[in-house]
């Protein structure tokens, strides 16, 4: 009886960690930190794009190029890599686009994962360029401010007007650009790089240049059961 048992203990060991994780995660490094992002499942087209390229190490060596304090830190752009100091950046591509998937779950709080688009009618996003909400802690009279005059008259749920009087956030680009992951572990990073010094045009006087890295089903299996309270070596 006991042998039975210790094989059916085991049997659980086994089956719990081949689990397959609920979420693909990548891991963004720079000379100013790192973080973790968690990619949605509700926006297929841009997970599987961004894990494709990360996969290949097209972001590995490009700029954060874009900064804006209480607002967003933008990269990606592929003329990044090779951009000699003061070169203006932002209009790379790939030569394609992915179509847009706004879901009214997925919003611009801070720390949110987003694709950056061109001026294009269907608001399709850019295939590589991206950016990370900062942001800003919002009032309600702002919040209204904000809903009358940049969002055609949206209703912010009260969820979601909670979180953006909280956390923060940058509530006018909902509904506009893609939003498709969330970082859940070192958003110090954004608020650091949000603080470095840039040019007029937005771009950082010191180059920060990124690598990004697919987590391991592993590592993300062990993400994934610390966020649900269960103890693990850390990552």
């Amino acid at each position: 009886m006991k042998k039975y048992l210790l094989l059916i203990i085991f049997a659980l060991f086994t089956l719990v960690g081949n689990t397959k994780p609920k979420h693909s995660y990548v891991r963004i490094k720079t000379s100013k930190g790192e973080c973790v992002v968690m990619l949605y499942n509700q926006t297929p087209k841009h997970r599987d794009n961004f894990l494709k390229l990360a996969k290949d190490g097209f972001y590995n060596g490009t700029l954060f190029h874009r900064v804006i304090s209480e607002f967003m830190i933008q990269g990606g752009d592929p003329d990044s890599k090779t951009a000699v100091a003061g070169q203006t950046l932002g209009s790379g591509d790939l030569g394609y686009r992915v179509d847009a998937e706004f879901r009214d779950s997925l919003f611009h709080k801070k720390g949110v994962l987003a694709a950056a688009r061109n001026n294009n009618p269907e608001k399709a996003s850019s295939a590589s360029q991206f950016y990370l909400v900062q942001g800003k802690k919002f009032t309600d009279e702002e919040l209204d401010k904000t809903r009358m005059s940049r969002m055609n008259g949206r209703i912010i749920p009260e969820s979601q007007r909670t979180v953006y009087k909280t956390l923060g956030g940058t509530p006018h680009l909902d509904g506009n650009y893609t939003v498709y992951g969330e970082i859940v572990q070192g958003l110090e990073m954004v608020d650091t790089i949000a603080s470095v010094v840039t040019s007029p045009d937005n771009r950082p006087l010191e180059d920060i240049r990124m690598e990004v890295t697919v987590l391991k089903k592993s590592e993300a299996r062990k993400l994934e059961k610390r966020k649900m309270g269960i103890k693990n070596s850390p990552l």
